[in-house]
């Protein structure tokens, strides 16, 4: 996953916001987690995003180019890149400036992480089981 910052309190003096792009790679995924209070919104300009989202990760949709995501404050979810050919590009959007994130260590029903690339992914571990 690759991101970049656009609108932040260094960037632009924001206060309450932060506001970057993703694109997340082929065949990509993160691994489950939440972001405490912060509440997200995802807008999907490229590609095709799979979300995963419950305590067990139970729920599954899937967006596309136009599609809004919103992210609640301390739901799990795990974000998938749905293609295996092409990146997902995406606006997000969050509601505070530090970048939260608390990997919890839920199964995923998807493939194994360590085939996924998010390895180097500093935001979005895949949980490792003690």
């Amino acid at each position: 996953m690759t991101r970049a910052e656009a609108i932040s309190h260094a960037s632009a003096g924001a206060q309450k916001l932060w506001a970057g792009t993703v694109v997340v790679h082929p065949n990509a995924k993160t691994g489950p987690h939440h972001h405490g209070e912060l509440e997200t919104v995802i807008y999907i300009v490229r590609g095709r995003a799979r979300f995963r989202w419950g305590n067990n990760l139970e729920f599954v949709d899937e967006a596309g180019p136009g599609d809004f995501v919103f992210v609640p404050p301390y739901v799990p979810h795990q974000e998938l890149n749905a293609r295996r050919d092409q990146p997902v590009e995406a606006v997000i959007v969050r509601s505070g400036q530090d970048p939260v994130v608390i990997n919890l260590d839920i199964p995923s029903p998807e493939d194994d992480a360590a085939s996924s690339g998010v390895e180097d992914d500093p935001f979005h571990s895949a949980a490792r089981k003690s």
